[in-house]
């Protein structure tokens, strides 16, 4: 049988930290399935098309990493994917004490999918999305917190707040 994961999120955007989790989930299982997050609680700066189109370009170098959009409860996607495991980033404390939550409701929702939580190495540790949104509006570099595609999407968003 297929050992498939399923590593969920907005990925707006992706950031290098995703990509590291990712590429080292991808290597624990026979199959990775990043779902990206239709994310109607949320306003992103990129479309889901783009999500897509971006967390693909970042993992295009691996072969079983497989991107799909999601909508609904991530357990209901993992029983459609025949998925075993969900796989969770942790950078810090904050993100531990919410993705234990998350782990324990996702164990009354579907008890046979396990919970994997990987550290994202140390140098990546404090990128998150929010801060490379930010940091990216401001006119700052952020070439070393994603990948180069995405940087570029990130330039072509925020050149205009910037020349205001």
């Amino acid at each position: 049988m297929q050992r498939t994961a399923v590593y969920s999120g907005t990925f707006d955007p992706i950031t290098l930290g995703h990509q590291d989790v990712a590429r080292r989930g991808a290597a624990l299982f026979d199959k990775l399935i990043i779902a990206v997050a239709v994310a109607h609680h949320k306003k992103t700066i990129f479309s889901l098309q783009e999500r897509i189109d971006t967390a693909q370009a970042a993992m295009k170098n691996i072969a079983n990493v497989e991107v799909l959009a999601f909508d609904g409860l991530i357990m209901d996607f993992c029983a459609q994917h025949n998925a075993q495991a969900v796989l969770r980033g942790i950078r810090n404390l904050t993100d531990f004490d919410y993705e234990a939550q998350m782990a324990a409701m996702n164990r009354k929702l579907r008890p046979q999918v396990e919970t994997v939580f990987l550290l994202p190495s140390a140098d990546l540790q404090c990128i998150s999305s929010t801060l490379v949104r930010e940091i990216s509006k401001l006119g700052g570099d952020v070439s070393g917190m994603v990948a180069p595609a995405v940087a570029q999407a990130l330039r072509q968003v925020h050149q205009p707040t910037l020349r205001a």
